[in-house]
């Protein structure tokens, strides 16, 4: 089966089959150093120069354990409502790949630090949804292979390979659902809209910084379909590390459709790895799909077990901050927002930036529109995330505030956000390169009203006749005279006045 396998429309595979969700995460945690050793814990640098004996697996080197690291296990897991093990240990993941130079992971396996838990995710029309947490376990984070010479960046079809041991040992935490069941239609959105508050909440906890482009947070999306009618699960496929929210919705889509056209003919599905295309959306076979017997866990010999005491996990539990569904509740009711508005507003990430441009000293109202309706137009348009854009709040707050001083028009307002956005400045600087204040001073505007007045007798005789709406063609006659920057509630003024 390859990427250009045959799949099934959607609505037809809804006919026929029930979709059952398995999603693995891991995060990258953001402790200064690896998980077993003390290598910095960094993002990129040159290849294989944030290593040492431990995280290179080299005979007689032995692991120490980041209790930092623990800690925000701890963490994750009371934020995920999971139950903490008052007594675990870690275990060897056994498997032999170049990405792992020990040729075993140090993971956990069937004694996780935090287990039985639930996050109650909010879909785009306000439904919420109950997903269960089968375990978050602690483990470390494998190096990074470069495939070179292929077309596709994998190692088929390359003339060679690079192994780059930075990331090997950087700590991770794996999250698992429970299976999510009775989806439905909905499945696809419910992934997206679970990754999504699972990295909501990592950003509040400040565990990580969840960068999914530079693999700080990845997704093993696992799906599998039942006939309708059934209740045994078929055989799932596991789309391995899945690195943007909205890619996590188009793979278990994709999925869905492909599964479902191989068993309408007749076929089976095989149990297996597969790769995520961003190009056309598809997923590729990758390798057969191991069992846990196939990893041959044994406990981890050179590290001692973990046994939390109950003060400490309650110390941890008192240091958890506001979480992200209390702060959406808190806000839609300290800004009177309506259902509709909260989901706008935090379903474009624009809660901090509006937060920060009230701060800044903006009305609620007016950071709102300009963060969620133009901005959020703006970073559409440049494809972009919204907190991306070369503009910040306390720039927003200043254009409010000079629209509110009568200095801008919202037309012109915009103006001065596309110069800023373009680099030239603060809109301050941006108002005084371009010109762009509006114009108030009575002389200059009854010069351009005379001017309108006088191109338009008719309209004239119908002010003076006592129809005072057609004021509204002289007004903007005037407002392209001054190129928008007339204050259009004086200049209806003076027509009124020039009429009588």
């Amino acid at each position: 089966m390859t990427a250009t396998a045959e799949v099934l429309d959607y609505d037809e595979v809804l006919d026929h089959f029930d979709p059952v969700l398995g999603l693995e995460v891991h995060v990258e945690l953001n402790t200064k150093t690896k998980m077993f050793c003390g290598c910095a814990n960094v993002f990129g640098g040159e290849p294989n120069t944030h290593v040492c004996p431990t995280c290179l697996g080299l005979p007689g080197a032995l692991p120490v354990m980041n209790a930092r690291g623990v800690e925000s296990a701890i963490r994750i897991g009371l934020a995920l409502n999971c139950e903490i093990a008052p007594w675990c240990r870690f275990a060897r993941k056994n498997y032999f790949y170049p990405d792992m130079p020990k040729n075993f992971q140090t993971s956990q396996y069937d004694e996780p630090i935090a287990f039985d838990g639930h996050l109650d995710v909010m879909l785009d029309d306000g439904e919420v949804v109950r997903v269960g947490i089968e375990r978050a376990h602690m483990e470390e984070d494998t190096g990074k292979s470069l495939h070179v010479g292929g077309a596709t960046g994998r190692i088929h079809g390359a003339e060679h390979s690079l192994l780059d041991y930075n990331r090997a040992g950087v700590p991770l935490i794996e999250i698992v659902t429970k299976p999510i069941e009775g989806m439905g239609q909905r499945a696809p959105e419910v992934a997206r809209a679970y990754v999504t508050a699972l990295r909501e909440l990592m950003l509040a906890l400040g565990v990580s910084d969840v960068r999914m482009d530079q693999g700080s947070m990845r997704c093993d999306a696992n799906v599998s379909l039942m006939p309708k009618g059934t209740t045994e699960f078929g055989t799932r496929t596991e789309t391995k590390n899945v690195n943007s929210l909205r890619s996590v919705e188009r793979a278990v889509r994709y999925e869905m459709t492909r599964q479902a056209a191989v068993l309408r003919d007749g076929g089976s599905i095989t149990q297996e790895t597969r790769h995520f295309q961003e190009a056309d959306g598809t997923t590729s076979p990758g390798r057969p799909k191991e069992t846990s017997e196939d990893y041959r866990y044994f406990p981890e010999p050179d590290l001692v077990p973990i046994a939390p005491s109950k003060e400490w996990v309650d110390e941890l539990r008192g240091t958890l901050p506001e979480l992200p569904w209390q702060r959406r509740k808190r806000i839609q009711t300290e800004w009177g927002l309506t259902d509709e508005e909260t989901r706008d507003l935090f379903n474009t990430g624009a809660a901090d930036l509006v937060a920060m441009t009230v701060d800044a000293g903006a009305p609620v109202a007016e950071a709102r529109s300009w963060w969620v309706q133009y901005l959020t137009q703006q970073a559409n348009t440049r494809e972009v995330e919204l907190a991306e854009l070369p503009i910040t709040p306390a720039q927003v707050a200043r254009v409010i505030a000079l629209i509110g001083e009568g200095t801008l028009t919202h037309k012109l307002a915009r103006e001065v956000v596309q110069g800023v956005l373009a680099g030239e400045g603060d809109p301050d600087a941006v108002i005084a390169a371009r010109g762009l204040q509006v114009v108030s001073d009575d002389s200059a505007l009854l010069a351009a009203v005379d001017e309108a007045l006088a191109a338009q007798p008719d309209v004239v005789e119908k002010i003076k006749g006592g129809k005072v709406q057609a004021a509204g063609a002289i007004v903007g006659a005037v407002m392209k005279a001054t190129k928008g920057q007339a204050d259009a509630k004086r200049v209806r003024e003076l027509i009124l006045e020039r009429c009588q």
